[in-house]
């Protein structure tokens, strides 16, 4: 009879101290947690046994924590990202903002029809160059932004390619050049998105433009089951051009020939191309600065 009673004590008071420490270890938890929400701490949550579930608890707790704080990191990053953009693009618009005030006021001063329509003229230069920096940062922006989905259809290559080719032909009048532009008679489709890839298209086009000499050279064609869009441009130095970092936000390889230019370009064209389902490279060979993309081709396209 004793020996059932002292049995049965002993479970009690065995069940007592369980009991305890159990509600210790959770007055410790929540003071833990109470100590991560007013501190920035990397710090996780300990326990001393694993009864009652204690220890799967702690777990999921340091699993939540570990979420919160790669999402924090995330946001911080995108934040930093956007920062460091306005701040680069402000610095790019500024000089032509401070060109257009000159130039207004010299055609306040100025008498001379001739050189006001010269100044008119400019004017006009400078306001298209800052259209087309707001426009980059636009779609920058929304690019970046996660909740953005680029809707794909199917699109011809072939017509894209020729549409944007010809929009340049009045600019490679005035500045003298001859492209060299070689398209597959062969309809190539894709699942792509038009405005996007014509978007693509006038970056590199651009770029070259701004950066290359008046030789240019665009090709599309087919390679097994890919359209291969290549387009090429001769350049003076092209050991001044980091090959690795071409694509880079805010890069650019001549910095006094890219006053107009936000270095977003390559950038934006290739977030583009991926969202396509494409690949991009650039490289060199001898003088030449050379964009490819491949896209996946729609076989029954028809």
């Amino acid at each position: 009879m004793y020996i059932v009673i002292g049995i049965l004590a002993g479970i009690i008071i065995l069940q007592f101290i369980i009991m305890w420490k159990y509600q210790r270890q959770v007055k410790d938890i929540c003071r833990q947690l109470a100590f991560m929400m007013k501190h920035d701490s990397n710090m996780l949550i300990n326990h001393e046994f694993d009864v009652g579930g204690i220890g799967k608890l702690s777990d999921k707790l340091n699993e939540l924590l570990e979420l919160r704080r790669k999402e924090k990191q995330h946001y911080q990053e995108k934040e930093a990202l956007i920062a460091d953009t306005y701040t680069n693009l402000s610095h790019d618009i500024r000089t032509p903002l401070t060109s257009l005030d000159g130039y207004f006021q010299l055609m306040e001063e100025c008498e001379n029809i001739e050189d006001q329509k010269r100044y008119l003229s400019i004017i006009h230069e400078r306001i298209h160059s800052l259209n087309e920096m707001l426009e980059e940062l636009f779609m920058f922006t929304k690019l970046k932004n996660e909740s953005y989905s680029l809707e794909l259809t199917l699109c011809c290559m072939n017509r894209i390619l020729k549409e944007t080719v010809f929009s340049y032909y009045d600019e490679w009048v005035r500045m003298e050049i001859q492209p060299d532009i070689q398209i597959t008679e062969e309809q190539l489709y894709i699942h792509g998105n038009k405005q996007g890839l014509c978007h693509v298209i006038q970056n590199v086009i651009k770029n070259g433009l701004d950066h290359g000499e008046k030789k240019i050279s665009i090709v599309l064609e087919r390679d097994q089951n890919q359209a291969v869009l290549r387009i090429s441009n001769q350049v003076t130095h092209p050991e001044q051009i980091n090959i690795n970092q071409v694509f880079e936000r805010f890069y650019k390889a001549d910095v006094a020939r890219s006053k107009t230019s936000t270095g977003l370009g390559l950038s934006i064209a290739k977030e583009l191309v991926s969202r396509m389902d494409g690949e991009i490279e650039a490289k060199i060979e001898k003088k030449e600065f050379i964009v490819e993309m491949n896209f996946p081709i729609v076989t029954d396209a028809k």
